[in-house]
């Protein structure tokens, strides 16, 4: 239920994630690409830089949201007498997996059965249980485990637990590029453009402006800004990390404080976007690739001499997969 008097997160509670994630030895500080335009095929006017979040731990950003939730689970839980659910496309699940897995818990994974076969395989792999079943059917599915089993949900976009360990990405950004234009993060449910806006508002930067990207075929939070709250989409997209059923409300309300926008890219420029990153060396999937699509196809505003961060968020596909996809 979406709550407009929810709080917002505080700067001492990212940096508190970022403390978490710094002790615990599973996450690390990724590289930041510095002033690579013309590497990327862009205008020589735009200063870009890239942040390889697909250089992270598990492929992705997700880890670092999973392992500040994971320090914050009830004793029960962190015992081994809860068992742990959360749902997941992908990326989340397999951070979600591997952090079941070092603690020794137990622990189910719902996915869209649009997801990869190599996915739920993956998940399986790390001693997690796996049901697949439509998108609309993945939270109902999670609710019932949790009403009727008692399990404790991991929320993979919208706990703020999660959203303040993402916001990590945020200050690792100011501390490669202290004074950043523009920053372009990828929005599926929203936990992580949410959780790195804050951290780059709360943090001083006041005119730095954050945008979002969605695929066309994924809108929620798109759709949610213009309807002035959060609201559930119909979703089809190559960008499957991208594409929960509903956007989050407490990542509607961190985006509505602090993202300047949010803009759409189709899939065949996500496509295009993955392929031009590919002949630069990077291995990045459809959903990392969103903002530096957004940057690539003009969606983004009055970025000429301006210093432009991208964020790359996950490199999780398989070799079949790029050769589908850049074929």
């Amino acid at each position: 239920m979406y709550d407009p008097n929810a709080d917002l997160l505080t700067i001492e509670q990212i940096s508190g994630a970022r403390q978490v994630l710094q002790t615990s030895g599973l996450c690390h500080h990724t590289p930041l690409l510095h002033h690579v335009q013309t590497l990327c095929g862009l205008d020589t006017d735009i200063d870009l830089y890239l942040k390889l979040e697909n250089m992270q731990n598990t492929g992705s950003f997700k880890i670092r949201g999973v392992v500040n939730q994971m320090a914050h689970i009830p004793d029960s839980a962190a015992r081994g007498q809860t068992h742990l659910i959360s749902m997941s496309a992908g990326n989340f699940g397999k951070a979600f997996a591997y952090m079941v897995q070092q603690k020794g818990l137990k622990g189910t994974v719902f996915m869209p059965d649009t997801a990869p076969v190599n996915r739920a395989e993956l998940i399986k792999s790390y001693g997690l249980d796996v049901g697949r079943m439509p998108t609309s059917e993945l939270q109902p599915a999670v609710d019932r485990c949790v009403r009727e089993r008692h399990m404790h949900y991991l929320h993979p976009f919208d706990d703020i637990n999660l959203m303040a360990g993402h916001g990590s990405v945020g200050l690792e950004i100011l501390e490669d590029v202290p004074d950043p234009d523009v920053v372009v993060v990828c929005c599926g449910g929203g936990g992580l453009l949410g959780g790195t806006a804050a951290a780059i508002k709360l943090s001083g930067r006041s005119n730095t402006r954050v945008y979002g990207v969605e695929p066309e075929g994924a809108p929620s939070m798109y759709e949610s800004r213009k309807a002035g709250k959060p609201v559930g989409v119909q979703v089809k997209t190559i960008a499957a990390g991208l594409a929960p059923p509903y956007a989050g409300p407490n990542a509607y309300k961190h985006n509505m404080a602090f993202v300047e926008d949010v803009v759409l890219v189709s899939d065949d420029e996500i496509v295009t976007a993955v392929k031009r990153l590919f002949s630069r060396g990077l291995v990045v999937e459809p959903s990392g690739a969103a903002a530096f699509t957004a940057l690539m196809f003009g969606k983004i505003p009055d970025v000429k001499g301006k210093k432009v961060v991208v964020v790359i968020t996950g490199g999780n596909v398989t070799t079949q997969e790029l050769n589908k996809i850049c074929g």
